[in-house]
């Protein structure tokens, strides 16, 4: 008897779930519908419709209606999670930082990948042709950078580039695009001496011929990034949340799953995001210059 019920419990939840949003369909922790924010990578029709399998799944899995929405910039999208315009938000590891200094955020769930599990990389990219082979030859020249919240569009890139002793304004002058397929592209067309953007974003963009391979190439690598975390808004009701997180951990669907080039979503902390602080703390304190974030 004691099996059987282990077993039912979680058809009994699936079960009162709409009953306890009925019966709180005012109530901001028990929403009627799943509003989910994403942050404009690249523009607003390609990462809708890259994540339109998440949202299906998710409707489906949930018995709940799920959106999608697109903030302006990631700062819109941190701060629309902060104040419960949306109710949770893929972040990355510099937007999640910032805004957890003012609300009470809480991750939940990372994408985790074959052979280097729950990580990811940036990459600085030059023109195919450009003579390039170091940091050091960027001295003098244009460097393109993502929205200032990226983390593998801004702040990693820049941490290399800090690393290596460049510092903007005086090694070389920073150019603000705002998303990683324009930073692509104003390489590959030299508009710029160099760009940092994400790996995975530049490897698709090749594959699916929105950037010419023969154009660009890697001048180097990032150390591995923490994944972006999945966040829930503050306020949330706990049934809710734990249904969302098991909706997330639990699935096998290849096609929720692809966008992310994830194996699995596994569980997430504030602690899985200690070494980009490190990071930030590195460009903040000894390059006053670098991009400023207001959250």
């Amino acid at each position: 008897m004691t099996r059987l019920l282990k077993r039912l419990r979680p058809l009994f939840a699936a079960l009162l779930l709409p009953a306890a949003l009925a019966a709180h369909a005012d109530d901001a922790s028990l929403p009627k519908k799943l509003t989910i924010g994403l942050l404009p990578g690249e523009s607003a029709p390609t990462v809708m419709r890259l994540n339109e399998p998440l949202r299906a799944h998710l409707e489906k899995t949930l018995g709940l209606p799920v959106e999608l929405t697109v903030g302006a910039n990631y700062a819109a999208t941190g701060e629309a999670l902060r104040f419960g315009r949306i109710d949770i938000a893929y972040l990355g590891p510099v937007t999640y930082i910032l805004q957890s200094k003012r609300a009470h955020l809480e991750p939940f769930a990372r994408p985790s990948h074959a052979q280097v599990g729950p990580t990811f990389q940036a990459v600085l990219i030059v023109p195919a042709d450009s003579p390039a082979r170091s940091f050091q030859d960027l001295r003098g020249q244009d460097v393109a950078f993502g929205d200032p919240a990226s983390t593998s569009g801004t702040w990693v890139p820049r941490w290399m580039l800090a690393d290596a002793g460049l510092v903007s304004g005086r090694d070389y002058r920073l150019r603000v695009l705002g998303a990683h397929d324009a930073v692509a592209l104003a390489v590959a067309s030299k508009k710029v001496a160099a760009g940092g953007l994400s790996k995975p974003i530049y490897e698709r963009l090749i594959r699916e011929g929105k950037l010419d391979a023969a154009k660009v190439r890697v001048l180097a690598d990032s150390p591995a990034i923490p994944e972006y975390q999945w966040t829930f808004r503050e306020g949330l009701a706990p049934e809710l949340k734990e249904k969302i997180r098991k909706a997330f951990v639990s699935t096998s669907d290849p096609a929720a799953l692809g966008v992310f080039r994830a194996e699995a979503f596994i569980p997430s902390v504030d602690a899985d995001v200690d070494r980009v602080r490190e990071w930030i703390s590195v460009v903040e304190r000894e390059h006053p210059e670098a991009v400023t974030v207001k959250p």
